[in-house]
């Protein structure tokens, strides 16, 4: 486990302006070092051989090429509205 002393978390909890109790500092400093600890535990952990990997589920890009196709003529689109004004489709304010 690594060691992460009080005073470094007094330093950094000034540093984020976080007020601390000293409690809360001495449990911190117990949770940070045991936080560093794994990661050094995960650095020490061979890789070699094993492809980067960033999604694990299977999925696959959704991404398509834009493609122009037609769309609703505008009368129908606009018999669809439940309000329409001059053309457009009419809804509530959302901005005051």
């Amino acid at each position: 486990m690594s060691n992460i002393g009080i005073t470094e978390v007094e330093r950094v909890a000034k540093l984020a302006r976080i007020g601390l109790s000293p409690e809360e500092a001495s449990r911190l400093s117990v949770e940070l070092g045991q936080i560093v600890g794994f990661v050094e535990q995960l650095a020490r952990v061979d890789v070699e051989g094993v492809a980067p990997t960033d999604q694990v589920t299977g999925l696959v890009d959704v991404w398509r090429e834009d493609e122009v196709s037609p769309s609703l003529p505008r009368e129908e689109l606009l018999a669809n509205a439940p309000a329409q004004q001059d053309g457009y489709i009419v809804v509530k304010r959302v901005l005051g």
